[in-house]
């Protein structure tokens, strides 16, 4: 029988709102956080999984068991899908989804070549200035981003997997360049996103990247009594990153000798010298094994003052 619309969502709670909207068609949930960990251009192969698997169950100890049945049955339930009409991808606009998006379009266009592909991508609301994501939406309002869907063009498609491939490259400078004389109307934040992405090589300044920044300075700005609620405030205050709480876990815990403790959360010596560029983390925080994309994240920096990534030659 013929699925007329398939779904992919960005995560679960996307599903679940769409589920309760009764939206018509197979809803399939993509369950990754590619924007982190080493990735590899052919998407959906062995190879790309295995070296998923390996960073997700090293960084964020998921199980074999676990990536099985919230990743792989999802990706082989699209894999199963064929004959449907229409594609609709449900993405947001930040950092996270933005990348998640490229892989799948890169799939899409080796494996089901000549479908309708759709975007629907959370944006702000007229008469606010801010970035709504699709769930904070009204129920009419995520039902008219779903009537102005935007029908993705082969050249479209094309850019999209011309980017994947060059964020899965060994340098992410090449990236840059495009980012700056190629863009593309329909993905009207994708460039927005992958300049976040190119800060989140470490700093020339302090050898902390945008992520980790963006944690001291919460520290510094706000009064929290926990690590916990130090975690609530990122991700309330999150404009462009999409993480979720466990990325940040992770970040504070390489960021342990810039606390003095975290209850209340308070900088120590050395975090109120990093924010002001009186020291440098990168030998602190420097590893082999840290991938952002398909570039080692250590072998690069980036310069707030020309606002340029370098790369580190030995």
């Amino acid at each position: 029988m013929l699925n007329t619309t398939l779904h992919i969502t960005n995560g679960d709670c996307t599903t679940n709102y769409l589920k309760k909207l009764q939206v018509k068609g197979k809803i399939i949930t993509w369950r990754e956080m590619l924007c982190e960990g080493k990735t590899l251009t052919d998407v959906g192969s062995e190879k790309f999984w295995n070296t998923r698997f390996n960073f997700l169950n090293n960084s964020y100890n998921v199980s074999k068991e676990m990536f099985i049945n919230l990743t792989l049955k999802e990706y082989r339930s699209l894999c199963n899908t064929k004959n449907t009409k229409e594609i609709v991808l449900w993405f947001e606009h930040d950092l996270f989804c933005q990348v998640n998006m490229l892989a799948v379009i890169s799939w899409l266009k080796k494996h089901r070549k000549g479908y309708a592909i759709f975007l629907v991508c959370s944006s702000k609301i007229k008469g606010s200035d801010k970035m709504f994501s699709l769930t904070d939406l009204s129920e009419n309002q995520i039902l008219e981003h779903y009537k102005n869907k935007i029908e993705l063009t082969e050249d479209d498609i094309e850019y999209a997997d011309y980017i994947w491939q060059l964020y899965c490259s060994v340098s992410p400078l090449r990236l840059e360049t495009v980012l700056k004389f190629k863009q593309n109307v329909a993905f009207k934040y994708l460039v927005s996103a992958l300049e976040i992405h190119l800060k989140r090589f470490p700093s020339v300044e302090n050898g902390l990247n945008i992520t980790e920044n963006f944690i001291l300075e919460t520290v510094k700005n706000q009064t929290l009594s926990s690590k916990k609620q130090l975690i609530n405030k990122l991700l309330e205050l999150q404009e462009f990153f999409g993480f979720g709480d466990n990325q940040y876990k992770t970040a504070i815990e390489k960021l342990n000798n810039a606390f003095y403790s975290f209850n209340p959360t308070k900088l120590s010596k050395k975090g109120k010298e990093l924010l002001v560029n009186e020291t440098n983390f990168y030998s602190v925080l420097r590893s082999d094994n840290s991938y952002l994309g398909g570039s080692k994240k250590y072998s690069f920096l980036y310069s707030n003052a020309s606002k340029k990534l370098l790369q580190i030659t030995t």
